[in-house]
């Protein structure tokens, strides 16, 4: 049976608007449920291993799936945050790896150790494209991809439409890179960035042309993901972080309400999906 699971994070949460108010985790957890989704992405780059154990039972009590991204700075780091995973009963791990060899030819053993750990473990790993780590750039990692058959993808295309500064309209030849990511990727993260902004306000008007990239981009990858999986979940992470990947006034006031915006986002997935066929009948 294959389904769509729409996740937030905790990070966006923290605070989750222009108030700036950072709620207590039960009230975050008990918003969370209440808005539809899923589950809640634990950020082990923005929280740590207390908190992520103080969140739990509220997620818990809220019927959330915590997936744990991690930002292993060793290799050998990386066990003990499968542990927790598995411990967790995340779905996978996210690994934004802080180990970044310049090589390519070193990086190959980097990935090739952390997913031998997470096959011994028992838990999967997907490696997401990010900015300052070993995914940094977009024509590095497809050669890891192509160096390493196994290896899978959580998208941010965030990340390299900033990085590689990609002029709009792409180019066919930038859209074809993008689509050979969608292709290794099992999951997918939900911001709408531009070439110079990580992270737009959905609903200006000077925005539309990226919101309408990303709208794509995240239907291509949707649809590839259901060509390729008969059964699974399907997760897709509302990420939209709070200062300073959100834009400010002169005041440091958000310009936009991120809690809405991301509950916009999951709208939008979850009528792809369902323009797709939706979920399996049970």
């Amino acid at each position: 049976m294959r389904r769509l699971q729409v996740y937030t994070s905790l990070w966006a949460m923290q605070p989750h608007d222009q108030s700036g108010v950072k709620l207590p985790y039960d009230q975050v957890c008990e918003m969370v449920a209440a808005a539809g989704f899923d589950g809640m992405a634990i950020d082990l780059g923005a929280a740590d291993v207390a908190v992520a154990h103080q969140v739990r039972p509220h997620m818990e009590a809220n019927g959330l799936t915590p997936l744990i991204v991690a930002f292993p700075k060793t290799i050998d780091s990386m066990e003990d945050t499968l542990l927790m995973a598995r411990d967790f009963g995340a779905p996978f791990v996210d690994i934004i790896g802080q180990v970044m060899p310049i090589a390519l030819d070193d990086m190959v053993p980097v990935i090739a150790a952390w997913m031998a750990m997470a096959d011994r473990i028992g838990v999967p790993v997907q490696f997401e494209t990010h900015r300052n780590c070993i995914t940094n750039d977009l024509y590095t990692t497809l050669q890891l991809l192509d160096r390493i058959p196994d290896m899978r993808i959580c998208a941010d295309l965030s990340h390299y439409v900033v990085d590689r500064e990609f002029w709009f309209p792409l180019s066919d030849h930038d859209k074809g890179l993008i689509s050979r990511v969608l292709q290794r990727s099992d999951s997918f993260q939900g911001r709408v960035a531009s070439r110079q902004q990580i992270q737009l306000q959905l609903d200006f008007p000077q925005h539309q042309k990226w919101v309408d990239l990303f709208k794509g981009w995240w239907r291509e990858g949707l649809a590839d993901w259901r060509a390729r999986n008969a059964s699974g979940d399907c997760i897709f992470v509302c990420e939209l972080g709070p200062p300073e990947y959100a834009m400010t006034d002169a005041k440091g006031r958000e310009m936009s309400n991120r809690w809405a915006e991301a509950q916009v986002i999951k709208g939008w997935i979850e009528e792809i999906w369902n323009d797709l066929g939706g979920d399996d009948p049970a």
